[in-house]
């Protein structure tokens, strides 16, 4: 048996669930998540707990087990808590602006790097300076927020795409507490003389 396929998902004060064929909608204070599983998995909700069932023990189905109980349980926490990543920028005039909606990063290029969030993400600022105008600001540390951790996951990959670290100096976009190893620059050569 998969021990992280049976074990059951409680279900917090306040959230919804409703399971209707395949389709799996979740209803909490932070919002609705709706997803569809695979037609071999069974879910059950039995006194404030939904329990995932699978059909037999081949290989498939024990796989897709645990993936449906995860999946499952990431919508529960993200209605209730939600989930964020934090970012750092890294390097000297790098920095995020928020201008409106969309996110503006001088990352040392020769243009501005925009974009602009998907509907469902927040991004705000951990530590901001020198304030602009209303509701603007600048950053070398943010956070991506929402209640669906695959694509809070997937936005944070695509941003610190934007400018990954390079191993020399460090610069560059990452995750907080992320370690990137550092190489040694071209050291001047020693004890050559002309000839």
């Amino acid at each position: 048996m998969s021990r992280v396929g049976r074990a059951p998902i409680p279900v917090p004060a306040g959230v919804q669930v409703q399971v209707t064929d395949h389709t799996i909608t979740v209803r909490g204070p932070k919002g609705e998540l709706t997803r569809v599983i695979h037609p071999a998995m069974g879910v059950e909700l039995n006194d404030g707990q939904i329990l995932v069932k699978r059909p037999s023990d081949a290989t498939q189905h024990r796989a897709l087990h645990g993936l449906t109980r995860a999946l499952l349980a990431n919508m529960v926490t993200g209605v209730t808590t939600g989930f964020s990543k934090t970012l750092e920028i890294t390097g000297v005039g790098y920095r995020a602006t928020k201008q409106g909606e969309k996110l503006v990063f001088q990352l040392g290029y020769s243009h501005p790097v925009e974009l602009v969030p998907p509907k469902g993400i927040q991004i705000g600022a951990i530590e901001t300076f020198t304030p602009t105008a209303t509701n603007e600001w600048m950053s070398t540390r943010f956070a991506v927020q929402g209640i669906d951790k695959e694509l809070v996951g997937a936005v944070a990959a695509k941003i610190r795409q934007l400018r990954e670290v390079e191993p020399y100096k460090g610069k560059g976009i990452r995750y907080r507490g992320e370690i990137v190893r550092r190489k040694a620059g071209k050291a001047a050569g020693k004890g050559k003389t002309a000839k």
